[in-house]
């Protein structure tokens, strides 16, 4: 299953759930943030990335989400919705198609890799749910309905200040559907995602 890009913006970096402790530690974050950078510079030089053995908890496979900033604007983003392969295998590919194959953007360059920041969403499993259980700020949306499927990322809708319908319609659009889709037969599943990046970067 190939990567699938998906639209983001600059967000408050390094944020997990009210009330509930990260899953993944500082230390974690930091080896998780340098592979992603990894996998992109060993591209720019055309020599093979050759992943460490990872620990149980990186080998464990995982959805997830690579976005790249570039001077605060978004550069890339890429991701894999369902768990298809270990943690960091995940970052380090998600990383490489961010930053080369997302279609929206040209490829990243050498002097651009240097300047990059780093954010990954670790996604949860998908659940299936009503309407009215989503939870803005807490979920990620996922609405298929003939074959579309449209998703986007728990901090997506409060960058830009939306409602639980105007979530849920603005998911259906990314899906290539009617905005009103998921009051019909859409199927709506929900996600949680720990997000964490780099900050400073210009």
């Amino acid at each position: 299953m190939p990567p699938q890009s998906e639209k983001s913006t600059p967000e408050s970096i390094a944020t997990t759930h009210p009330g509930r402790p990260p899953e993944f530690s500082a230390a974690e974050r930091k080896q998780l943030l340098h592979l992603a950078h990894q996998s992109i510079e060993a591209a720019l030089q055309s020599r093979e990335l050759r992943l460490k053995s990872p620990s149980a908890h990186f080998s464990e496979p995982r959805g997830v989400f690579t976005t790249l900033y570039l001077h605060y604007q978004l550069r890339g983003c890429v991701g894999y919705v369902f768990p298809v392969m270990p943690l960091c295998q995940a970052v380090a590919e998600t990383a490489h198609a961010a930053a080369f194959n997302d279609q929206r953007f040209s490829p990243v360059t050498a002097q651009e890799a240097s300047e990059l920041c780093v954010s990954l969403s670790v996604l949860s499993s998908l659940q299936p749910v009503t309407a009215e259980g989503i939870e803005v700020g807490t979920h990620g949306l996922v609405v298929s309905m003939h074959g579309h499927r449209g998703l986007l990322l728990p901090q997506v809708p409060v960058e830009h200040g939306w409602d639980r319908e105007t979530f849920l319609a603005q998911t259906c659009l990314k899906a290539g559907l009617a905005p009103n889709a998921w009051k019909k037969e859409a199927k709506i599943e929900v996600f949680t995602a720990e997000v964490f990046g780099e900050i400073g970067h210009q």
